[in-house]
């Protein structure tokens, strides 16, 4: 907890500077409005550059939603009211209305200042969801399922680290206009990690790379990253395209499989039982570091501990389960933590409503009769809430009853007989299917809260004129990233560097790969099977060039050195990344161009 809350308040740090530092740019994008109108003739306008060729609409055609900045200030709502590229098909805000048409433009500054710090907010709610809530349920489902470490590890582990970032791509391939977003995001992230993150392991602490694991994940993610950029290259996505990624992600699965048990029968092992205890670390079933001791568990263990050894009465065990907040925590924290923790309890306090915990480790598996027997209600309500932004659990049964109404009554009705027939003290012999309902109703909140940041990221980008990839690859990025990066730098701190690097590595093979395969899949239907991608030129070729020679160079380089890597490696792979994003950036405000695209 305390990692992650680190890496989220150095976001909010980051955020803030890059909020101020745009200020200016919106106020001289408003000035500029005011005074210039569309200087395009009545039947011909002509959008804004993308894919490096510039395209022409005829009047009553759809505009690009960037041409709102040759309208007059004065005309801003009603272009983006009547334009179909402006309009937002999913999630629970119109950001872009709130922008344009809610405030005076005199005002806009501000409204996107709080667009920024919503999505910070944004980030936080997705960064408590999958720790707190998701990741518990996942660990507790391959644990009953007993699952062996290392498939636990490449699947269900590596699903609950991935999360946000599978949910934003599969959110953004949802919209062709948003498909940027989830290339930048999934490029951006892969080469982040790869070289800053790598990096500053290697700047931590020099060690010995895990040969084995290191030479498979590195091969199969340039797999992963050259399937890419053929989808790239012919601009679509197939059904068999989409269903090779998937196909790839399990290969790679059964790859781990059967090294770690040629590597266990070489040492003599055998074959570790089953299910038992956690789950190793998702990227390095095969390596011989003993994992480090949970920063987290004791913590936990402390937080949900009884004061008193004597019984509680059901009215407060559930006022007990339903606080975020451990009053002998909060004296001893530091002011720091104190402010963060403020901003997160709204969020731990409607997850713990609406999102039910198993944990195996406890001797009663977190089971809190009142409160469980209340998600019996709250999460079916929350899962047809959030799915498609509410449309299913609006929908009315032959026009008169809701769906919300009927989902209601069946979860009274369940609530009532579990009340009736379970003790506080025990908890049911079924208490593990709750570990299932948490699992959905914490993987649709994040999914309604990628939504959200799509759609920000999306909105941001009209004001800005940024195109969805390079927001992808700066702002969903990091995003996505800083959590998994101070996780990996304390692990690699606390004297733990191997494991730290193959997660750089082993990890972020399933967000491409299931992401991208996921995304697509489920955008395709039985009329239309490829899935159409609205590139933006020559950025996308530099990030999916990128992401590549990262790879490489780290295939070649550390087998060069015989597995031992140090700080001139790290070094090279910070500097490669400033080159890199000095060179995505400056291709996005077309200082570097090539019109052959």
């Amino acid at each position: 907890m305390a990692v992650r809350s680190e890496g989220l308040k150095a976001f909010w740090i980051l955020g803030v500077l890059w909020m101020l530092s745009c200020s200016a740019a919106v106020s001289r994008a408003v000035a500029r409005s005011q005074g210039v109108g569309s200087q395009m003739p009545a039947h011909l306008e002509i959008g804004r550059e993308a894919d490096g060729i510039r395209y022409a609409h005829h009047q009553g055609k759809t505009i690009d939603c960037w041409e709102v900045w040759n309208k007059k200030s004065s005309d801003w709502c009603s272009f983006i009211q009547t334009n179909q590229d402006c309009q937002m098909d999913s999630g629970f805000l119109n950001y872009l209305n709130g922008v344009f048409c809610a405030f005076p433009s005199a005002l806009l500054p501000l409204v996107v200042t709080l667009y920024v710090l919503w999505l910070l907010y944004l980030f936080l709610i997705l960064g408590v969801t999958a720790e707190k809530f998701f990741c518990p349920n996942l660990s507790a489902i391959s644990i009953n399922l007993r699952l062996a470490h290392n498939v636990a590890g490449v699947t269900f582990l590596a699903f609950g680290n991935g999360a946000p970032d599978v949910f934003s791509a599969v959110v953004a391939f949802s919209d062709p206009r948003t498909a940027g977003l989830a290339i930048g995001a999934l490029f951006g992230a892969g080469v982040f990690v790869t070289t800053v993150v790598a990096g500053g392991i290697a700047l931590l602490r020099p060690f010995m790379v895990a040969s084995r694991p290191f030479l498979r994940d590195a091969i199969f993610y340039m797999v992963a990253v050259f399937l890419t950029f053929a989808m790239l290259y012919f601009r679509r996505i197939t059904l068999a395209g989409a269903l090779s990624y998937l196909g790839l992600y399990v290969f790679y699965v059964l790859t781990v499989v059967i090294c770690t048990w040629i590597h266990r029968r070489q040492r003599g092992d055998g074959v570790s039982p089953a299910g038992s205890g956690q789950p190793e670390h998702l990227s390095n079933p095969e390596d011989e570091d003993s994992p480090p001791p949970s920063v987290h568990s004791g913590e936990y263990e402390e937080e949900y501990r009884p004061l008193l050894p004597s019984e509680e009465g059901t009215l407060q065990i559930l006022t007990k389960s339903l606080n975020p907040l451990d009053h002998r925590k909060w004296r001893r924290k530091s002011c720091y933590w104190r402010l963060f923790k403020i901003f997160k309890m709204p969020v731990e306090f409607v997850m713990l409503l609406t999102v039910p915990v198993v944990d195996p480790d406890q001797e009663d598996q977190n089971w809190k009769r009142p409160l469980n027997c209340l998600h019996l209600i709250t999460s079916p309500l929350v899962c047809i809430l959030t799915l498609k932004s509410g449309a299913y659990g609006l929908y009315k049964i032959q026009d008169v009853f809701p769906v919300w109404g009927l989902t209601l009554l069946i979860g009274t009705f369940l609530a009532t007989t579990v009340f009736c027939t379970t003790k506080n003290e025990e908890p049911p012999k079924y208490h593990c299917l709750f570990a299932f309902l948490g699992f959905i109703a914490s993987a649709l909140w994040i999914n309604a809260v990628a939504t959200e940041v799509v759609n920000v990221l999306r909105t941001l980008g009209v004001v800005f004129q940024l195109s969805n990839t390079v927001l992808g690859l700066t702002l969903l990025a990091w995003g996505n990233s800083i959590g998994d990066t101070f996780s990996d730098l304390t692990m690699a701190r606390h004297g733990y560097p191997r494991m730290a690097f193959s997660a750089c590595f082993g990890g972020i093979i399933f967000n491409m790969l299931v992401g991208v395969g996921l995304g697509c899949l489920l955008q395709m239907t039985t009329s239309q099977l490829v899935v159409k991608l609205e590139l933006d030129g020559l950025l996308v070729w530099i990030l999916a060039g990128a992401l590549g020679l990262s790879l490489v160079f780290s295939f070649i380089s550390v087998p060069a050195q015989c597995f031992q890597v140090g700080r001139g490696y790290g070094i090279c792979l910070l500097l490669y990344y400033l080159a890199f994003l000095t060179v995505a950036l400056l291709t996005e405000f077309k200082v570097i161009r090539l019109t052959t695209l």
